[in-house]
């Protein structure tokens, strides 16, 4: 006959092992649990859509680095309703939007067959014209909660003429575009789009305004 003290402390000794086993299958599964998933997106085309012999520029343009907010800067989409403000969960850009932005315009003005040709950052060509261009909006607005929304994009451009850097011409575009629905796919597209609508306005300014900034040096 097992002492009932023998017994008890049998019991307690086995608990205790069983407990043991628990903690660490709980710590193991806190080690190996993996994060959520996310999404990657990009927006803006990957090629310049102009095929063909380009004519000589007349004027070289160098494209200062696009600024974006800091809210908006970096791989996270804003969403705005009212005046609340969260990032969409489970999705990001594939690179910073800003260095995203900065190549869909590049596109716009490589797809474009003007008297202007777009100087990289990399390049020692000197320009005849500066284009500085500041986004101030890049967000996903939201009427309501749930509701479909609309992407806002804004930004200012400036032609300032060089090595002066005057300011010649001066100009605030701004793009509302509708989602299709309320999904990051659908989302995503309405950027791509008010993108694609942003720098054809903004092309179309510098090609209208680019001699009268050149003629300023």
């Amino acid at each position: 006959m097992i002492p009932g003290s023998t017994l008890f402390l049998h019991r307690g000794l086995a608990g205790l092992a069983a407990l043991t086993v628990a903690g660490l299958g709980l710590t193991g599964c806190a080690l190996l649990s993996t994060p959520d998933p996310v999404q990657l997106y990009r927006f803006g085309p990957l090629d310049s859509a102009f095929v063909g012999e380009r004519s000589p520029a007349t004027v070289q343009v160098a494209l200062r680095r696009i600024e974006f907010p800091d809210a908006v800067s970096g791989e996270r989409i804003l969403a705005i309703t009212g005046n609340e403000a969260a990032y969409i969960g489970g999705a990001r850009w594939v690179s910073d939007a800003e260095d995203l932005y900065n190549q869909s315009l590049e596109t716009a003005f490589g797809g474009s067959a003007s008297g202007l040709r777009l100087i990289g950052g990399r390049e020692l060509t000197r320009a005849d014209v500066s284009l500085d261009v500041d986004v101030t909006t890049f967000e996903t607005r939201y009427a309501s909660a749930g509701a479909v929304p609309r992407v806002v994009i804004s930004a200012r451009a400036r032609l300032l003429s060089m090595p002066g850097r005057d300011v010649v011409s001066e100009q605030v575009f701004s793009v509302s575009q509708p989602a299709d629905e309320n999904r990051i796919s659908a989302i995503v597209a309405a950027y791509d789009a008010a993108t694609q609508d942003l720098n054809q306005q903004i092309v179309a300014w510098t090609e209208a305004n680019v001699g009268r900034a050149a003629a300023a040096r």
